[in-house]
């Protein structure tokens, strides 16, 4: 594999199809280095999913080194059933990420959309239209789920690391007096 002097994996967690996207930084360039989906539709039960996601993300991690890991959000939806569901398909995916001392950010599925189209409420379709010419791959995947994981990983290159978690972070009055010692 070609060296980089950062790899991030984004992650677009699902309990029926997770999308992941790797791309490779070398100062101010992105390389994309694979992009796929995790099939999990025809488990039986939500805990093999779980489990399944686990395995997928650790084998993914094992093989390409990712120095960060970016992980879409949860939104809030309707259906609190499915967003327990995804929490936890979340919450394996920063799981498997602190397991192995790589770090996570979370960003929010707007914010994504506005990293990478400019406008946050931009459809599926615009965001693989925009990572197609970003990244110059020659067709856009069958499943948008794997080009919403690679977008997660561009927005988190493009934030320059500072998601959810992050920023709120770097507001606290620790925070301030600690950057700030003589104020």
């Amino acid at each position: 594999m070609k060296e980089y002097e950062k790899i991030i994996l984004g992650i677009d967690p699902g309990t029926n199809i997770l999308g992941y996207g790797l791309i490779g930084i070398n100062k101010n360039d992105m390389e994309l280095i694979s992009t796929g989906v995790v099939r999990m539709q025809k488990l039986e039960n939500h805990q093999l999913k779980l489990k399944k996601i686990f395995e997928s993300i650790s084998h993914i991690i094992d093989e390409y080194f990712p120095d960060e890991v970016a992980v879409e959000a949860p939104f809030f939806g309707k259906n609190v059933q499915s967003m327990l569901k995804l929490g936890r398909a979340q919450g394996v995916c920063i799981a498997v990420a602190l397991a192995n001392n790589v770090p996570f950010e979370e960003y929010t599925p707007r914010r994504i959309k506005q990293a990478i189209t400019g406008k946050g409420s931009a459809s599926k379709e615009q965001v693989a239209s925009m990572l197609k010419n970003m990244l110059n791959f020659k067709e856009i995947p069958k499943h948008l789920d794997a080009t919403d994981g690679l977008a997660v990983a561009i927005c988190h290159h493009f934030s320059k690391g500072i998601g959810e978690h992050n920023k709120l972070n770097k507001s606290s009055w620790e925070s301030f007096i600690k950057n700030n010692p003589k104020r």
